[in-house]
């Protein structure tokens, strides 16, 4: 029995295998476990997207397959980018230019006004067929410009003030323990346990 995680991201698959490094199973990518798939999420919310992209995969497998959507929520920006967080400005556009776009939309907002958070959504499919699905957040600012080169995505702009920094500039073990993948993973974790798992 393995874990089949829905991404491609290398990024995601390192966070992945760390945060569940005790559960004693093989945990691999759709390319490692040879799935290729071109999955649309076209749900309206993260849990759906998370098992739109579970489902699919878990169709052409007997392992526990896990997804996830994640994505950052800027409150003054009614919530945007929201699910749409790696499509935003196109799919190929740089995080770069995504995390310039939004600093320019916040430009003359003070710190109270810049609130967001990050929140991810884990969806597994059992061998079985059930679903579990779990939703965990972390909530900080939009700072004033980027910092860091830990992490990826939209890391550099989004401060915790925990910490006094972006999490691009948190160490890996630091991020593991705040984050809203790091809180959905182990949450999922407790799941699968209390499904013999």
């Amino acid at each position: 029995m393995r874990i089949i995680f829905a991404t491609g991201n290398a990024g995601k698959m390192r966070e992945i295998r760390e945060i569940m490094a005790d559960m004693d199973m093989e945990i691999c990518s759709m390319k490692e476990a040879g799935i290729s798939l071109d999955i649309e999420e076209n749900g309206t919310t993260f849990e759906e997207n998370a098992q739109i992209k579970a489902k699919a995969v878990a169709a052409c497998t007997k392992d526990i397959v896990l997804a996830d959507d994640s994505g950052l929520e800027v409150d003054y920006l009614n919530k945007e980018p929201g699910v749409y967080s790696a499509r935003y400005l196109g799919e190929d556009t740089s995080y770069d230019i995504k995390n310039q776009a939004i600093l320019d939309r916040l430009k003359g907002v003070p710190k109270e006004q810049r609130t967001a958070r990050f929140v991810c959504a884990i969806a597994a499919v059992l061998p079985d067929g059930k679903t579990l699905v779990t939703r965990e957040t972390i909530e900080g600012y939009i700072g004033e410009c980027p910092a860091g080169e830990n992490g990826f995505g939209y890391d550099p702009i989004f401060y915790v003030d925990e910490y006094h920094c972006s999490t691009a500039e948190l160490t890996e073990e630091q991020k593991n323990e705040i984050s809203h993948r790091g809180k959905a993973l182990r949450s999922m974790k407790k799941l699968l346990h209390e499904y013999g798992f």
